[in-house]
Formats: structure tokens, sequence, C-alpha cells
């Protein structure tokens, strides 16, 4: 089995978002000390770096009102997150942090054209020695990889989108995961709360493994693995 099969994930790492930010080197070195797996989010900013975080505006983070793509890593880097001194990360830094040590999950943030986000990343991961596969919402992002680099392995997000603000028939191709065929998946990751899809149970009925995102509780490790191979979780230690 692959790891992303059977070692639970840690989401964003080892954080706690008071004294350990998401997404922080604080959180990833937690994760490191105790063995664990983690996912961590990359942009690609103004000047053609990738740095670390979730968002692609950096006010929830940082309370500066900006967006990602259009700030130069230089400034990115420099803001504090979440009132602590912990910095957002560059991937560069972030890596070199790893050096193998755990497996990690990186996921693409790109809702835009694809590309010159995908092409830094394969970039500097080709050079990475650890253990690592990518994931992302963008079935198109994924595609890139599996024309360019398909021996990395990649994961399929998806999930219900009831929040998102896209028109019905988008959400309907993304969630029953029909772009697949671009993609072409090693895994899943799927919202932990449409796990029974038909869509999500049909994959893994054909062999396709599920990790389901994101737990935040012990009490639901359990039930979720019914319908899921492995997980992604936040705020507990499975």
């Amino acid at each position: 089995m692959h790891w992303y099969e059977n070692r639970p994930i840690a989401h964003r790492g080892l954080h706690d978002n008071v004294g350990i930010p998401e997404n922080s080197m604080a959180a990833f070195h937690a994760a490191i000390d105790a063995d664990i797996p983690f996912e961590f989010d990359v942009h690609l900013s103004s000047d053609g770096e990738l740095v670390v975080l979730h968002d692609h505006n950096l006010q929830r983070l940082t309370g500066e009102d900006r967006s990602v793509e259009e700030s130069d890593s230089r400034f990115i880097c420099s803001l504090s997150l979440m009132g602590t001194e912990e910095k957002i990360p560059s991937l560069k830094d972030v890596l070199s942090l790893v050096n193998g040590q755990v497996p990690i999950l990186v996921e693409v943030k790109n809702e835009g054209k694809v590309g010159d986000l995908e092409s830094k990343l394969l970039e500097v991961l080709q050079e990475y020695k650890g253990e690592f596969a990518i994931q992302s919402f963008n079935p198109f992002a994924l595609e890139y990889f599996a024309k360019n680099a398909s021996q990395m392995k990649r994961g399929q997000l998806s999930g219900s989108f009831k929040d998102e603000q896209l028109p019905f028939y988008v959400k309907f191709i993304l969630s029953n995961m029909f772009l697949n065929i671009k993609s072409k998946p090693d895994f899943i990751a799927y919202e932990m709360t449409h796990l029974k899809k038909i869509s999500v149970r049909l994959q893994r009925y054909f062999g396709t493994p599920v990790l389901a995102w994101t737990l935040e509780h012990t009490e639901e490790v359990a039930e979720v693995l019914k319908d899921s191979d492995n997980i992604i979780f936040k705020f507990f230690r499975p």
C-alpha cells in the first residue's frame, strides 16, 4: 500500500490555530516530531515563487486584504500568521525542513489558467528526494502532471461544493469527478460527509483509494473509515 492509503495525514500540519497556526513551520515541525505525514497548500506569487498557505487572499491569516497571486513573495513571507511570530513559509523552506523525514501531500491551489504554477512546482518537486504526492480540486492542474510527470502520485480533491460560487452544472461535474478522465488520479480525497455518494463508492469499488477530509474529532474516525481508506484530520491525533 502507498503511504497515503494507510497513514493518517495532518491537515495543514499539526496546528491548533492558537499558538501554532495552520501551514506554519511550527505546525510542520510538530508533524515531523510526531512522525505524521502532513498536507499543505501551494500558491504562486506575483514574482513567480511558490508560497505555502491556503487562502487566495491574505486577510484571514494576516489581516492584509491582498490577493496572494498579486503580491510578491518577499512581502508574503514577511507577514505574521494569526498574530504569532510564525511567518508564511516558502515551499523551498518547507521542503528543506522536511527533507524526507515524513511523506507530504502538496495541494495545488490554482483556480485559473494552468501552466505557470504547475511548471514551477514540477521543477521544484523533481529535485525533492522524499516521499510526496500532489492533489488539487482543479482536474486540469492534475492533468498537467499526468502529461508531464506521470510518475508523481496524484489525488483528485472533490466534495459537494455546496458553499462554492459556481454554476450548478460545474458543481455537478466536479462533485461527480467526471473530469477524472483528464486528471487520471491515483487516489481520491473527498469531503467526509458525502462519502456515500454513488460516484465515490464506484471509485472505491473499482480500486481507487479514497481519503476522507477533514475530520476534527477522534469519534469520527471509525465511522468514516467504513467508507474510505484513510483520513485527513486536524485538531486531534488519531
